[in-house]
């Protein structure tokens, strides 16, 4: 199936207006894990990577992976968002006019020449609040991104002007489902979102232990953004349910027809497939059999109802391909990212002609929330039990 964007350009159509309330396809860091099959067999239209910025220390932006890869994907009809990642984790945010932040900016101002102009959205900074030590998310955080920022929006304004095919978002923030992170800092970071005429939005991410918690994520940024701006959700799980059950035995009837041990526990079977792909229908069997995931399987459509409710929704990006980060070591006290992947390419043998197969569940909901209004799944799920 070639993809619908491609096709309209071919035939000198609109592309479809799928800037608002849009669900992509987020690969986080894995540029080399973009198979344009795997994007065309889901009708995705949008793709997400992130650029981890240090590492243009010894990379040319221009001969990055990231970056060659965003811009091959646009060139082939895809709408593109890249975020900048600033990782902060052992160290202070520079002071102003330091050779530090002399070098940092240095690298900011080696990506935009590549990107802006050629690409639909660029993300100032990942996840401050996360890639920094917690004693230093201050305002010295707001600080940096907003310089930042402002560079970017310099740059766009000179060299791009006022039809500049690439809007600006900052972000993102992490678990305002907490309190402890609804800081000074935070509400700085949504001022300057609503102050600051060049920024179209911000993004959240949300992974969390439960379904309706990204709505107090909305609940928080929407009344601090200015009526005309929207929201990226470039990443939301509920991987922090799946890590509560890693240590639960397997499934009774599961075990039997694999002839497990009945104390099989849920991360050695993940292992286990990571060391050798399973059959699809032997992947498909695990997690169908188990109540904490088959509770959970429309959870895609239930938080992109969540998003779109808001009528501020730009567009949303869910984990689409198992990564090889996603696997590496994994034992009781791994995160199962993987779990949340549309694509298996870890898990699950590669079909026939060396495609990788889809994950179990997500994949109908995907294609189905394609389009703004799909059909509600059966029945929502509520608070089952594990």
């Amino acid at each position: 199936m070639r993809n619908c964007l491609a096709i309209c350009m071919a035939l000198g159509m609109a592309a479809p207006a799928s800037a608002q309330q849009a669900l992509g396809a987020n690969f986080n860091e894995h540029y080399e894990d973009i198979d344009y099959r795997d994007l065309d067999k889901a009708d995705a239209h949008w793709v997400r990577l992130f650029l981890t910025m240090p590492e243009l220390e010894s990379t040319a932006a221009a001969d990055h992976g990231a970056v060659k890869t965003i811009l091959e994907t646009s060139r082939r009809g895809y709408k593109t968002i890249l975020s900048l990642k600033f990782p902060r984790n052992r160290r202070d945010f520079p002071a102003p006019g330091s050779a530090e932040m002399a070098r940092e900016t240095a690298w900011l101002d080696a990506v935009l020449p590549q990107v802006m102009g050629k690409i639909d959205i660029l993300v100032i900074g990942n996840e401050p609040y996360i890639e920094s030590r917690r004693a230093d998310r201050d305002l010295d955080l707001n600080a940096y991104y907003e310089a930042m920022a402002k560079r970017a929006i310099a740059f766009r304004k000179t060299r791009c002007g006022a039809n500049c095919q690439t809007a600006l978002y900052m972000g993102a923030l992490n678990r305002l489902d907490l309190a402890e992170n609804r800081t000074p800092s935070a509400e700085r970071w949504m001022e300057f979102v609503r102050s600051t005429p060049e920024i179209a939005g911000v993004d959240i991410h949300a992974h969390l232990p439960e379904m309706e918690g990204t709505r107090k994520f909305v609940d928080y940024i929407i009344p601090r953004m200015r009526p005309d701006q929207k929201f990226l959700a470039l990443e939301f799980s509920i991987v922090r349910w799946w890590e509560q059950h890693m240590k639960a035995a397997v499934p009774a009837s599961y075990a039997a027809a694999y002839d497990l041990s009945a104390d099989t526990r849920n991360w050695q079977v993940i292992r286990t497939a990571l060391e050798s792909p399973f059959p699809k229908a032997q992947w498909d069997a695990f997690l169908a059999s188990s109540p904490w995931f088959e509770s959970r399987k429309h959870y895609l459509r239930h938080q992109m109802k969540i998003f779109r409710d808001t009528g501020r929704l730009a567009v949303a990006t869910y984990g689409f391909k198992q990564g090889s980060s996603m696997g590496r070591n994994f034992g009781p006290k791994t995160t199962p990212w993987l779990l949340n992947s549309v694509v298996a390419a870890r898990t699950v043998r590669p079909n026939p002609d060396g495609s990788a197969a889809f994950n179990y569940a997500w994949i109908d909901d995907f294609r189905a929330l394609q389009e703004p209004e799909p059909a509600p799944p059966p029945s929502w799920p509520g608070k089952a039990s594990p």
